[in-house]
């Protein structure tokens, strides 16, 4: 029988009567699943998982920058002990396995265990209700579960108020977008070209451009990423763009709302 990542998750928070994960330290829970967990550098992977016999290890690269992303990174291999022990001997994670788009079955499956692990359902509803969608709600609810801003974009858009849309770009080209269900304007397919030329997107991978964090939110029309129909007016919308750029990978994601 197939696992429900989430519902794993959430087993395993009740099962040692965790009420907010915040205050646990995950290498101490990674140990009570008998496993030893590593942190050492490493130029190709984020992320390791060997299974043994009885005890498992998990190594971490102490070169990840962001505690966040590092919380996320163990958190996506306590997926892979919980779901996937007897599957194969070993996982080796990079930022491209660790993202959320990721199409591989067990990769996603250890994504939306991590996910639901570091913010459960219920506790990131709370959270967000009826607070005004931007880049500062994301850091302040990155900052309030202790993981990466980017898986926090991903759960904003799964239980978020506001709806957003994603769109993923790597090496100047765009790889996944994602809409909400009955969203109004419709994407204009660009995957595997291009980010549009007048997107915040398009000034970092051509001008290498980062906005601070004051400035993240920019202003875009709607035909940037949307289809524009022949009756309306660019004029007559507001849109923002604010992207999540990790350039050691050259990547981007690019979160995109109406206001």
């Amino acid at each position: 029988m197939l696992k429900n990542p989430a519902i794993v998750a959430k087993k395993l928070l009740d099962q040692f009567g965790i009420t907010d994960i915040t205050s646990i330290d995950l290498i101490d829970l990674a140990y009570a699943l008998d496993a030893v967990v590593e942190e050492t550098p490493s130029l190709n992977a984020d992320g390791r998982t060997i299974f043994g016999e009885k005890y498992s290890l998990i190594k971490i690269n102490s070169n990840i920058p962001y505690a966040g992303k590092k919380r996320f990174t163990l958190a996506h291999e306590l997926g892979h002990l919980q779901l996937h022990r007897n599957l194969q001997p070993l996982f080796l994670d990079n930022d491209n396995t660790l993202e959320y788009f990721q199409k591989g079955h067990q990769e996603t499956e250890a994504n939306e265990f991590a996910s639901e692990l570091l913010m459960p359902t219920e506790m990131f509803k709370k959270e967000c209700k009826s607070k005004k969608f931007g880049p500062e709600l994301l850091r302040q609810l990155a900052e309030r579960f202790q993981t990466s801003i980017t898986s926090t974009a991903y759960k904003y858009f799964e239980l978020g108020d506001h709806p957003i849309c994603l769109f993923y770009s790597f090496n100047n080209k765009v790889c996944y977008w994602k809409r909400p269900d009955n969203y109004p304007h419709f994407i204009t397919d660009r995957t595997r070209l291009a980010p549009p030329t007048d997107s915040v997107a398009a000034e970092f991978f051509n001008k290498g451009k980062i906005y601070s964090a004051e400035h993240s939110k920019q202003d875009i029309w709607k035909s940037t990423w949307f289809e524009l129909k022949h009756w309306e007016n660019d004029q007559d919308f507001k849109f923002y763009e604010y992207c999540i750029i990790t350039p050691v990978y050259n990547t981007v994601l690019s979160i995109v709302w109406e206001a």
